[in-house]
């Protein structure tokens, strides 16, 4: 028997004994109530200890018939009150009826065999609502709150385990839609009943916290748990979600606030683990961009198909130190390189690949907010287009099984400078494919949640200083994916990939902003317009209406994966791209916006830039700009 058993084995069988042991005393109450605490003679001494070796067995099967014992004392309540005034009534009217049978004593006062189940009831509700408000009152054990469980499935089975022997919560419940389970306890604690009868216990319960225990609760019910919630008051936590929950451990340190992308409506995304294991294992795998948000998650999930070596690179070194320390947490038999170097920087690339000797490279390094590129449309054109370049270039000479460029959206009919060099970059790793014994694939992919620059963590801040929210356009739409959602999908296509490809991810159907800015309000527990404004401040520079995930010449096709399409056609020869990628190249030395826009727009034909630049974000004095002004003029 498991030694965390042991303690709540004795517990209930020392509640079960004190039970057992109020039968005597409430039969005896009942005998010296009746008769006023005076004397009564050897027959009614007889007929007290018939009734009691006729109640004792009795009301031992009904108490734990009905289910006495599933309780914890710490948490008792209505239904524990009710259990026992069935096991009492019940058991009491059984012994009645086997004591009539007997026929002990035909003459035995009435009386005295309604007193006992009061007496018993009393006995038995007593000391555990005492047990309760002593816990409750004089003994109080830190922040503990009363924490309503939803889900009654082997998550919320684990959490009611460890919220047991927390000192932060008291589960007081829990609630399940499936009918089966209405009725039984986990660990003493009961399954009370559906989700639709939560707004009633929020208040029959008092309360404090609803716990969802469902990392594959559907977006459609996590909303509306979190709107019934809110609309009494009560906050939500949640487990993570089954994609972040990937060794299965369930926690109480590992709940965490609702998010937004709990809300959206995301399917489940499975990945064939076996293929990646059988891609990844044994590799030396380079990272590009490993601190940044797609770059990070990328080096914690390749660490779980047991690379040799994982080779973090960015110029970020605040970011690359986070990446790092994460990764020493990691008890795997990988060997972690951190470098810090710039993918422009073509002497310090060429010195990582002859050194490391990669075997996979994952491209995440690249600028990627628009409106900062569009600012800085020279930095941006560098890293993007001329970045990959070299980084491809070096992996081809090197002998790389495999090149990936994580790409965007942004690149199918792009009307800023980030989209038009994201796709320079994908054609170019395209014609290298064609010429060279690498694999290069290009996986491309909408917005993600909480990514750095994103437009969730802009709208939690102007939440949080209560507004407020910033929507460029009324009708504006994004197509939206979570951080792990995308990278599990990046390596799946990795694994897929044979050369060439353009793999494009199913993000599901674009979500207008205006409605996530509401959601987000919602989720802090404020209305929209009433508590928070939402303002329109019209589309930035670069800025689309509606992003598209392939071009029309691009015909989409399914691949093995459900959640993975192939974008066909549209590649051009390496030989074609020289003379415009060497223009790009003199064209960002000279720091010459204009030819940059002229050469990337020879490279991407249908690039059409939306609006002139923005200012730089700290501009120079105004006498300064008069006169940069008059010379390009």
């Amino acid at each position: 028997m498991p030694i965390r058993l042991m303690p709540r084995l004795f517990n209930r069988w020392a509640a079960f004994l004190h039970d057992l042991l109020w039968v005597p005393l409430a039969l005896g109450l009942a005998f010296l109530a009746y008769f006023e605490f005076g004397f009564f003679g050897p027959e009614l001494l007889v007929t007290y200890l018939v009734l009691l070796g006729i109640s004792l067995p009795v009301q031992s099967v009904a108490f734990m018939y009905f289910g006495l014992y599933r309780g914890i004392w710490r948490f008792a309540s209505v239904p524990d009150l009710m259990r026992i005034l069935r096991g009492v009534w019940i058991g009491s009217a059984a012994t009645i009826a086997v004591f009539s049978l007997l026929r002990v004593n035909p003459e035995l006062p009435r009386g005295i065999l309604f007193l006992y189940p009061v007496f018993l009831t009393m006995g038995l509700t007593g000391p555990r609502l005492f047990y309760r408000w002593y816990k409750d009152h004089l003994v109080p054990l830190g922040a503990h709150r009363r924490a309503l469980v939803i889900g009654a499935g082997r998550s919320g089975e684990m959490l009611v385990r460890e919220l047991i022997n927390s000192r932060e919560y008291l589960p007081i419940g829990l609630l399940d839609d499936d009918p089966r389970k209405r009725g039984r306890d986990l660990h003493g604690v009961r399954v009370l009943g559906s989700v639709d009868e939560l707004e009633e216990m929020l208040i029959d319960l008092d309360v404090d916290i609803v716990l969802i225990a469902m990392p594959t609760a559907s977006p459609g019910l996590m909303r509306r748990i979190v709107d019934v919630a809110a609309h009494a008051g009560v906050s939500c936590v949640t487990l993570p979600s089954l994609q972040e929950l990937t060794d299965g451990r369930v926690e109480v340190s590992r709940l965490r606030e609702v998010e937004i992308q709990d809300l959206l409506g995301r399917e489940i995304i499975t990945v064939d683990d076996a293929g990646l294991k059988a891609f990844l294992r044994g590799k030396r795998v380079l990272v590009t961009g490993a601190g940044g948000s797609i770059g990070s998650e990328i080096c914690r999930q390749v660490v779980r198909y047991e690379p040799a070596q994982i080779i973090m690179l960015d110029h970020a070194e605040f970011g690359l130190y986070s990446i790092e320390q994460e990764m020493h947490q990691i008890h795997s038999g990988a060997e972690f390189r951190v470098l810090l170097g710039d993918v422009v920087d073509e002497v310090r690339m060429r010195h990582v690949f002859a050194t490391h000797r990669p075997e996979v490279v994952l491209h995440a390094a690249a600028y990627k907010h628009v409106p900062l590129v569009e600012a800085n449309a020279v930095e941006g054109a560098r890293t993007n287009a001329l970045g990959t370049r070299v980084v491809a270039e070096l992996a081809a000479a090197h002998g790389c099984g495999k090149f990936v460029l994580v790409s965007t959206d942004k690149a199918v009919h792009p009307t800023n400078v980030m989209g038009a060099s994201k796709r320079a970059a994908e054609l170019y790793c395209q014609s290298l494919s064609d010429e060279s014994a690498t694999a290069f694939i290009v996986t491309r992919f909408g917005n993600v949640m909480g990514s750095a620059g994103s437009v969730v963590p802009l709208f939690r801040r102007q939440i949080a200083a209560g507004g407020p929210v910033t929507v460029t356009h009324s009708e504006i739409t994004r197509y939206f994916m979570t951080i792990p959602e995308a990278v599990s999908l990046i390596l799946q296509a990795a694994a897929m990939g044979q050369g060439g490809e353009i793999f494009v991810l199913d993000m599901g159907k674009p979500i207008r902003i205006r409605d996530l800015a509401s959601e987000m309000i919602r989720l802090s527990g404020h209305e929209p317009e009433r508590d928070i404004e939402i303002r329109f401040i019209g589309l930035r520079p670069g800025e689309k209406l509606h992003e598209e995930l392939f071009h029309e010449h691009e015909n989409p096709m399914g691949t093995a994966h459900p959640k993975i399409l192939q974008a066909t056609g549209r590649k051009v020869s390496r030989d074609w791209l020289r003379a415009p990628m060497a223009a790009l190249q003199r064209a960002c030395a000279a720091h010459d916006e204009g030819l940059v826009v002229a050469s990337l727009q020879e490279m991407v034909p249908e690039f059409q830039r939306a609006q002139p630049a923005l200012p730089a974000l700290s501009p120079a004095p105004a006498t300064l700009k008069v006169v940069a002004g008059a010379q390009q003029v």
